[in-house]
Formats: C-alpha cells, structure tokens, sequence
C-alpha cells in the first residue's frame, strides 16, 4: 500500500498499525499501537498544517512533440549504449510492427512533449501475477546469482515465503556475492530488529530508509517520507518491480475464492497483485536507481559490482524507467500517466489497490471518456485501510456520472498497481492513485511501449473484472447515510491518507 504508518480498521474493526503489513507475527501490542497511532495521526496533522508538495499542472492537451523534437529528445540505448539518433527511428519501427503502430507513435509523442525519454530497447519481460509465481521468480533468481543482488522493499518480514527470501539471501553471502538490502523502517517496523541483525552477521549489507529514530542516522529523517519502492536486481541479468513486498500474505493466490464459512462472508482467498521480470539493458537503469537510493540516504557499505550480462539482449520490449521522490521537482510518475490519459484516443484500463487520486486525475478520466475512450477501472472492494477504501468511493459519483465503468475485486484483497492505455502503453509499478505516492513516497514504475505486452495486459483486466462486480450508478445512489459519512470523512482526510 501507500500508506506510512496507516490507521484504520479492517474488516474485524480491530485497529491497524502499518498497512501492507499482512501477517501478525512479531506485531506490537494492541496498547502499543494505539498509542503510537495517535501520535503518527498527530505528527501527520501537524505535517499537513505546515503544507507539503504539490503536483504537476494539469494540461487537458498535452502538446505532442515535432519531427524534429523527438530527434532531440527521444533516447534510446542497448547493451552498447545509447543508439544513434538514425537507429531510433528503426526501434520505434519495430514497436509499431507489433501492431498499433499509430497510437505507439502518438503516445512517444505526448512524453516527449513534456520532456527527455530515456527508453531501454531489447529487453524480456514476464507478467507475474500473485505473490506465489512472482515468489518463485525470484527466489530462483537469487539462487542463481554469481555477483550481486540489490533488494528494496517498503516491508520485509521475517515469517513464511518472506523468511524464505532471507534465508536465501544469507547463503548467497556466504557464498561470497555481495546483498544489499534497503528496507523501509516505518513498513518494516513489525518486524525485530534482531532479523536485520542477523541478516547483517551473515554478510548482507542492510539500510533502514528513513529511521523512525533520528539518532540512528543523523540528517536523514523525515517520517512522512517513505521508500515504498519494490525492486530486486541480481547481477545484471534480471530484476523485478511492482506491488509486491517481502511478506508473508503473499502465501496464496487471488483466483480461487473460497466457499464462506459458518454462513459468513467469504473467505479472502489472498492478495491479488502484480510483479513484472525484466532482462536486458534496463536491468542496469533499476540498479543505478537502487545506487541512487543507498547514497542518498548514506547507507553504509559499498555496493558490489556487476559483470555483463549473459544476454545482452534478450528481447524485443522497449521500456522506460519511472523513479519518484518527493524532492524532485516534480513527480514525474504522476505526470507521465496523467499525460497518457489525457493523450488517450480507445482504452484507459487501470487497476488499483488505493485510489484517492485528487480532482486532476478524476477530471482526467472524466474528459477521457467524454471523448468516447472506454474508461474501466479495477478498484477494491475490501481493502486493508478502510479510510483511503471510503475515500476513493467518494468520487464514485461523478465518475459514473460522467461514463466511467468502476469494477470492484471483494474475493481478494487487490493491491496490484497497474494500467494499459489504448493496449501499447503499459505501466506496472509500485505508485498508487493516491496523495501519499504522488508527493510524499519513493517510487518506482516501468512503462513498456507496444501492443504484445498491452494485449496480455488487456486479458489480465478482462480476467480480473470477470471476479470483480461493476457498480450500478442507480443502485450505487441509493447507498446508505452511513456510507456517505464515511466518504465524506475520507474525503476530508485524503492528504493524509
């Protein structure tokens, strides 16, 4: 999720300290969490009366670049590099042979627009869906890694599939490749510190992002500011990025909802998310962002390096890398995916697990589909941080009002961050639609251009919504008073959500 230190009820209506969290474990006591929530409520008060960023100004016609701007600003580079400004025009051929070749070219225009693209060409990549196959992804991965493995992750656990990734971890050091682990301290604050500290003794080189105590690292610290970034890198040969944490409650897929119990509600079968495997030259940019990452915060320890990879180009996928933080100028996840909506012409597809996305966004989808483009969008129906649930819905309203279709997943818990616009432009990552990720968290997003990872990214959505139950805008206006207070609520609260 997106949220820091996040305070709500579940479903149980018992409080939840930290959300992503998923399993109990070594959690706090239920005293504990109380007291240390409100204070985290009180700090973020405060942190919202003193004013925070803002995001990037919305233009409902984002300019498509010149001919001779896309020259300019288009860059694309492989194994030895940047190409040639004459091989781009070859690349992007060979993303339009795949299929869409007009709308490919459209949207390449629009980000180049707004700016510099930086594109990576021939490379793999895989769709994981669920923490089982994404798990057994990379923990084949590490397995087979000769140098070096970069993990980040906003939670690491130390219980179930996620001890498993911490055991592997440990032997890969003492077989002597270099591991570094950057952890958030706030997702990670369930688990003790005594597994950091083992990790350490084994040889892997550990960072806690942002310490909740300032005194264990001076000039570092800012509670709001969370690194909810998911990103593994072994060697120079493979990474992964997407929803998925270093946690226990991706034990189970989504797909198979279980029967109710006792005549109560179903059973959630286990969380619904979406990892994605990267080989080729973008492999070395999600290293340089984990680089980046460990300097800033003076992370101690030196980072080993990596030899060339075995394949120097394994595939045929253009990708873009998308980093956040909210010292940049500006964000540019928040602004990439704003331009592709604005700049769509057939399809925005989008799954979300936390949606409270601000008044551009909603107008956005909103002048989407009033230009004929079939706007859907997967939302929770059950979430783990039922005000930012609440406060979504609050928008539902002038959504449907205005032909946006809105889905809902209750079987599973949906935490997958994605979107496929007109079927060439996909983005999986760890940004949600939501103030937290857009201004206060570390991120991270890849885009891959072209329409064969668009169409297995249009059945995943099809797949999903036959699970999921579309709200009818008549019945969804007969809801009741107590809903509507608690939108209302979650609306007033959706900076510090």
């Amino acid at each position: 999720m997106g949220r820091d230190l996040a305070i709500g009820a579940g479903g149980s209506g018992r409080v939840t300290f930290g959300s992503e969290m998923g399993g109990s474990g070594s959690g706090l006591p239920a005293w504990v969490a109380r007291r240390l929530a409100t204070a985290w409520l009180s700090v973020a008060l405060l942190a919202a009366l003193a004013g925070c960023a803002g995001l990037p100004e919305r233009d409902p016609a984002p300019r498509a670049a010149s001919r001779g701007e896309m020259r300019e600003r288009v860059t694309v580079r492989g194994e030895q590099g940047k190409v040639e400004p004459r091989s781009v025009r070859r690349v992007l051929a060979e993303v339009g042979a795949e299929g869409r070749a007009e709308l490919v070219a459209h949207h390449l225009r629009v980000m180049a627009g707004s700016g510099d693209v930086d594109l990576y060409r021939g490379n793999a990549v895989r769709l994981l869906v669920d923490g089982p196959v994404a798990f057994d992804a990379m923990k084949r991965a590490i397995s087979a890694a000769r140098h070096r493995i970069l993990l980040e992750s906003y939670i690491v656990e130390d219980q179930g599939v996620a001890a498993e990734i911490g055991a592997l971890l440990e032997r890969k050091a003492g077989e002597g490749v270099s591991v570094a682990l950057i952890y958030d301290s706030v997702g990670s604050m369930r688990t003790p510190p005594e597994y950091f500290a083992s990790l350490e003794k084994s040889g892997v080189i550990t960072c806690a992002f942002n310490p909740v105590n300032p005194l264990r690292r001076p000039g570092y610290w800012g509670i709001n500011h969370r690194d909810h970034r998911k990103l593994l890198v072994v060697d120079n040969e493979v990474a992964f990025t997407g929803g998925i944490n270093i946690s226990q409650v991706y034990s189970s897929g989504s797909f198979r909802p279980r029967p109710p119990t006792d005549g109560g509600d179903a059973v959630l079968d286990g969380w619904r998310d979406t990892q994605i495997e990267l080989r080729g030259p973008v492999v070395g940019a999600l290293a340089v962002s984990f680089g980046e990452m460990w300097g800033r915060q003076g992370c101690r320890g030196e980072l080993g390096g990596a030899y060339p990879a075995s394949v120097a180009q394994p595939g045929e996928r253009v990708v873009k890398v998308l980093t956040s933080d909210p010292g940049d100028p500006e964000n540019r996840i928040y602004r990439v995916l704003l331009s592709a909506i604005d700049a769509a012409r057939v399809s925005v597809h989008v799954t979300m697990a936390y949606f409270v996305p601000g008044a551009d966004m909603i107008q956005a989808l909103c002048d989407a589909a009033g230009r004929g483009v079939h706007v859907s969008l997967l939302l929770p129906g059950r979430s783990d941080f039922a005000l930012v649930l609440h406060g979504g819905r609050s928008y539902y309203s002038q959504l449907l009002a205005c032909g946006v279709e809105i889905h809902e997943m209750a079987h599973a818990l949906l935490h997958a961050k994605t979107a496929v616009i007109d079927g060439v432009l996909s983005t999986v990552g760890s940004s949600n639609m939501d103030w937290r990720s857009f201004v206060m968290n570390s991120e991270i997003n890849v885009i891959v251009l072209g329409a064969e990872l668009g169409a297995e990214m249009e059945a995943l959505f099809e797949k999903d919504l036959a699970t999921a139950r579309r709200i009818d805008p008549q019945e969804w206006e007969r809801r009741g008073a107590w809903q509507r207070l608690m939108e209302a609520i979650g609306r007033m609260a959706e900076r510090l959500l």
